[in-house]
């Protein structure tokens, strides 16, 4: 054996000290802290999941300079489509999400403040 491997031939062995791999693996696996490493992936498996499910990715809107904004539009107008406004593209599909998640105002009567004071 190369003397610059010895080192690590004897670190290695004085890990694994009476044969018991499983409780050496066990031991390095405690010491290394992996469940912190692991936890870190599964939030970053959950972030890029959630971000998946955003309205701008599933829809796919066209994204578009309008006048001096970037727009996100589902659908062939303003009017009758879904669309959200922003400075970058990114903040135009932020946009977009709002405003498809946005509930559709409901009209505002003068007759209906009447009847309301009438209550």
């Amino acid at each position: 054996m190369n003397d610059s491997y010895q080192a690590v031939y004897d670190a290695v062995r004085s890990k694994i000290s009476g044969g018991d791999i499983g409780s050496a693996v066990e031991r390095a696996l405690r010491d290394a802290n992996l469940s912190h490493y692991a936890e870190m992936v599964r939030l970053t498996a959950q972030e890029a999941a959630c971000e998946y499910m955003r309205p701008s990715v599933l829809m796919r809107p066209a994204i578009f300079i309008d006048g001096n904004q970037w727009c996100a539009l589902y659908g062939d107008n303003l009017q009758d489509g879904v669309a959200g406004f922003g400075d970058s593209p990114a903040l135009a599909a932020y946009g977009f999400d709002r405003a498809w998640l946005a509930k559709i105002p409901t009209p505002h009567h003068p007759d209906a403040e009447a009847r309301e004071e009438e209550k």
